[in-house]
């Protein structure tokens, strides 16, 4: 099948080049001719595991290809999909669709035969039947179908995610859309991987339902965290033992300092607006998200802590910043709350992450970027463990102590155990929840 992926964002492109390795002649169309020249020259512009061998893979199979013309993709594509950004709309939390409903009239301008237009972005319930309206807008007569097909792809294992889903979710409304849809995914299909077929909203709705419910797994156990720091519990031990309850499960149970990213920021202020437009208030995602930013400013308060309540002149030696491992994303991490802080505050910040320095360095200023954990923490005071890299798992303990000027550690993601830093000569070790 030939497949038009619009947008080479995170979503498209990794949606776009796992397409094409299922066989699909993939099109992916951007805006920005120096992206395109770049993904053409075989760079890819973010960081993902595997995603730069997949790609070089497919193009050279002559599967895949880039270009600007938007136009020139459509013609033949027997799907088109809407892969551009929804950032959150300044000033309402409210997703911006400016992007959206722009490339679902320029589409609808370039159709010659029957396609379906497939909606990949996160978008508010009833916006398909928006997108289906604008492309009716251009596109004369020429029939088409509009189709859901919300993305569930964690950053860092988003190829994996998507060769081997939970479950491919596809909103469609008519049996040629169907058969479409059907054959896009025949491989996964074929592999027993489930297909589930709903109607328009409830596709909509399933995207934003899941993520409010990730994000709220995440503030829940951070708040036990907080609990069990005060009566003396253990908050891994808590989680490992509601999460064998089936019913419950032990992912998105790990204290730290709060959810960031993509998704999750976004999405929650999404569907709490959602909800405040139908009069249906969302009150628990409203809560996990005034809670979440909570969640932030107690971390700076152990960082406090540690410094004996004073961060003026104190060199903190700060271990990842991007939201999570194996990504370069920094969109809404814990970071960005945290570190400005300490600066703020008259700190000292040396900052070490694997791949957060592209993007950081605009982000973060007045720190000082480092190679190595162990150049960081030279004559430090603090050492904080921001974000669970594998580089930062097994660190020599001893070393480490040994190259600080007060050898002290918050370990936000509970990566150590308290006996083997306070046995490795660290005077103090603070962790979340324990």
């Amino acid at each position: 099948m030939k497949i038009a992926m619009i947008g080479t964002g995170y979503v498209g492109l990794v949606s776009g080049v796992c397409f094409s390795d299922f066989g699909h002649e993939v099109v992916c169309v951007d805006k920005d001719p120096a992206k395109v020249e770049k993904l053409r020259a075989g760079a890819v512009p973010i960081y993902e595991p595997g995603l730069e061998a997949l790609m070089a893979r497919n193009v050279a199979a002559g599967r895949l290809s880039f270009t600007l013309d938007l136009a020139e993709a459509v013609k033949g594509a027997e799907a088109v999909f809407i892969a551009v950004g929804t950032p959150t709309r300044r000033g309402d939390g409210h997703a911006d669709l400016r992007y959206v409903m722009a490339a679902a009239e320029e589409i609808g301008a370039a159709l010659e035969d029957y396609a379906v237009i497939v909606t990949k972005s996160t978008v508010p319930v009833g916006t398909n039947r928006k997108v289906a309206e604008a492309v009716a807008r251009t596109a004369g007569d020429k029939a088409f179908d509009v189709a859901s097909n919300p993305e569930f792809l964690r950053e860092g294992a988003a190829i994996d995610d998507f060769m081997r889903p939970d479950r491919v979710v596809i909103g469609v409304e008519s049996a040629r859309a169907q058969k479409v849809m059907a054959d896009l995914y025949r491989p996964l299909s074929l592999r027993d991987f489930p297909v589930v077929y709903t109607n328009l909203e409830s596709a909509e709705m399933i995207k934003y339902a899941a993520n409010a419910f990730l994000a709220t797994k995440i503030t829940f156990i951070n708040e036990i965290a907080a609990l069990c720091e005060r009566v003396g519990a253990d908050v891994k031990a808590v989680s490992k033992g509601i999460g064998m309850d089936g019913r419950i499960g032990p992912k998105f149970l790990h204290a730290g300092p709060g959810y960031g990213g993509s998704c999750f920021p976004k999405d929650t202020k999404a569907l709490a607006r959602i909800g405040q437009e139908h009069a249906v208030p969302m009150q628990i995602t409203e809560t996990v998200i005034r809670v979440n930013e909570e969640i932030k400013h107690r971390m700076i308060a152990k960082i406090e802590d540690q410094l004996d309540g004073v961060l003026r002149d104190k060199t903190i030696a700060v271990f990842g910043v991007t939201f999570k491992p194996d990504t370069d994303d920094m969109r809404d991490a814990p970071a960005l709350t945290i570190v400005p802080a300490l600066v703020g505050a008259g700190a000292r910040v040396r900052v070490v992450d694997p791949q957060g320095r592209h993007e950081g360095e605009a982000l973060l200023p007045g720190v000082k970027w480092v190679e190595s954990a162990y150049g960081a923490a030279q004559g430090a005071d603090l050492v904080v463990v921001l974000t669970e890299w594998n580089e930062f798992r097994a660190l020599d303990l001893g070393k480490l102590a040994r190259k600080m000027a007060h050898p002290r550690m918050a370990d936000l993601r509970n990566v150590y155990a308290r006996e083997e830093v306070l046995e490795a000569g660290f005077v103090s070790y603070e962790g979340v929840g324990r």
